[in-house]
Protein backbone atom coordinates (compact mmCIF):
# COMPACT_ATOMS: atom_id res chain seq x y z
CA UNK A 1 0.00 0.00 0.00
CA UNK A 2 1.26 3.75 -0.59
CA UNK A 3 1.76 5.21 2.47
CA UNK A 4 2.69 8.45 3.11
CA UNK A 5 4.09 10.56 6.53
CA UNK A 6 4.18 13.82 7.73
CA UNK A 7 6.64 14.93 10.64
CA UNK A 8 8.87 17.70 12.03
CA UNK A 9 6.08 20.40 12.43
CA UNK A 10 6.05 22.33 15.73
CA UNK A 11 5.66 25.38 17.55
CA UNK A 12 7.95 28.48 16.29
CA UNK A 13 8.42 32.12 16.82
CA UNK A 14 8.40 34.30 13.46
CA UNK A 15 11.09 34.97 11.81
CA UNK A 16 12.22 31.25 12.24
CA UNK A 17 12.13 27.81 10.57
CA UNK A 18 11.01 24.33 10.09
CA UNK A 19 11.42 21.45 8.39
CA UNK A 20 9.06 18.97 7.54
CA UNK A 21 9.25 15.45 6.55
CA UNK A 22 7.58 13.20 4.20
CA UNK A 23 8.29 9.81 4.68
CA UNK A 24 7.01 7.58 1.77
CA UNK A 25 6.50 3.41 1.64
CA UNK A 26 5.20 1.36 -1.36
CA UNK A 27 6.78 3.38 -4.26
CA UNK A 28 10.88 3.16 -2.91
CA UNK A 29 12.10 1.92 -6.13
CA UNK A 30 10.25 4.85 -7.96
CA UNK A 31 10.17 8.61 -8.17
CA UNK A 32 6.60 10.53 -8.24
CA UNK A 33 5.57 13.86 -7.83
CA UNK A 34 5.32 15.19 -4.33
CA UNK A 35 3.29 18.00 -3.06
CA UNK A 36 3.16 19.76 0.00
CA UNK A 37 -0.22 21.24 1.12
CA UNK A 38 -1.33 23.18 3.92
CA UNK A 39 -4.87 23.66 5.74
CA UNK A 40 -6.57 26.17 8.32
CA UNK A 41 -10.07 26.44 9.55
CA UNK A 42 -10.13 29.66 7.76
CA UNK A 43 -9.05 28.59 4.50
CA UNK A 44 -9.09 25.33 2.04
CA UNK A 45 -6.01 23.00 1.68
CA UNK A 46 -3.65 25.21 -0.90
CA UNK A 47 -0.78 23.85 -2.73
CA UNK A 48 2.60 25.25 -0.86
CA UNK A 49 4.54 23.31 -3.52
CA UNK A 50 5.00 20.14 -5.58
CA UNK A 51 8.19 18.55 -6.42
CA UNK A 52 8.31 16.43 -9.70
CA UNK A 53 10.18 13.08 -10.37
CA UNK A 54 12.79 14.85 -12.66
CA UNK A 55 15.18 17.72 -12.28
CA UNK A 56 12.92 20.34 -13.84
CA UNK A 57 11.70 23.05 -10.62
CA UNK A 58 9.74 22.28 -8.13
CA UNK A 59 6.76 24.67 -8.01
CA UNK A 60 5.90 27.16 -5.40
CA UNK A 61 3.05 29.42 -4.02
CA UNK A 62 3.69 33.13 -4.80
CA UNK A 63 3.23 33.91 -0.82
CA UNK A 64 6.25 31.00 -0.22
CA UNK A 65 8.35 31.62 -2.85
CA UNK A 66 11.93 32.44 -1.49
CA UNK A 67 11.08 30.96 1.84
CA UNK A 68 10.39 27.84 1.11
CA UNK A 69 11.95 24.97 -0.19
CA UNK A 70 11.50 21.59 -1.20
CA UNK A 71 13.92 18.55 -2.20
CA UNK A 72 14.06 14.65 -2.19
CA UNK A 73 16.16 12.30 -0.63
CA UNK A 74 17.00 10.05 -3.63
CA UNK A 75 18.50 7.09 -1.53
CA UNK A 76 15.17 6.81 0.23
CA UNK A 77 12.42 9.28 -1.28
CA UNK A 78 12.30 10.74 1.79
CA UNK A 79 10.85 14.33 0.21
CA UNK A 80 11.62 17.47 2.62
CA UNK A 81 10.40 20.83 3.15
CA UNK A 82 12.08 23.77 4.49
CA UNK A 83 10.99 26.43 6.00
CA UNK A 84 12.65 29.32 6.49
CA UNK A 85 11.45 33.07 7.81
CA UNK A 86 7.97 31.38 8.84
CA UNK A 87 5.29 34.09 9.33
CA UNK A 88 2.14 33.44 11.16
CA UNK A 89 0.26 33.19 8.08
CA UNK A 90 2.30 30.10 7.48
CA UNK A 91 0.54 28.49 10.45
CA UNK A 92 -1.72 25.47 9.62
CA UNK A 93 -1.93 21.70 9.07
CA UNK A 94 0.68 20.34 6.49
CA UNK A 95 0.53 17.68 4.41
CA UNK A 96 2.16 16.21 1.34
CA UNK A 97 0.77 13.75 -1.17
CA UNK A 98 1.06 11.87 -4.45
CA UNK A 99 -0.63 10.67 -7.12
CA UNK A 100 1.77 8.07 -7.94
CA UNK A 101 2.82 10.38 -11.74
CA UNK A 102 5.94 11.97 -12.40
CA UNK A 103 4.88 15.40 -12.95
CA UNK A 104 3.04 17.95 -11.16
CA UNK A 105 -0.17 19.89 -12.48
CA UNK A 106 0.20 22.31 -15.42
CA UNK A 107 -1.56 25.22 -13.71
CA UNK A 108 -1.97 25.19 -10.56
CA UNK A 109 -1.66 22.77 -7.77
CA UNK A 110 -4.91 21.76 -6.44
CA UNK A 111 -6.18 18.64 -4.07
CA UNK A 112 -8.30 17.78 -6.56
CA UNK A 113 -5.08 16.29 -8.50
CA UNK A 114 -3.87 13.93 -5.47
CA UNK A 115 -5.33 11.17 -4.50
CA UNK A 116 -2.64 9.54 -1.46
CA UNK A 117 -2.16 11.65 1.49
CA UNK A 118 -0.22 11.82 4.86
CA UNK A 119 -2.01 12.48 8.40
CA UNK A 120 -0.91 15.94 8.63
CA UNK A 121 1.77 17.48 10.74
CA UNK A 122 0.73 20.73 12.60
CA UNK A 123 3.10 23.98 12.28
CA UNK A 124 2.05 26.89 14.42
CA UNK A 125 4.22 30.35 13.82
CA UNK A 126 4.05 32.59 17.04
CA UNK A 127 4.11 36.30 16.55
Amino acid sequence: QVQLVESGGGLVQAGGSLRLSCTTAGFTQYTFAVAWFRQTPEQEREGVSCLPASEATPYYLDSVKGRFTTSRDNANGTVYLDMNNLQPEDTGVYYCATNLVGGCPPIKITKWEFRFWGQGTQVTVSS
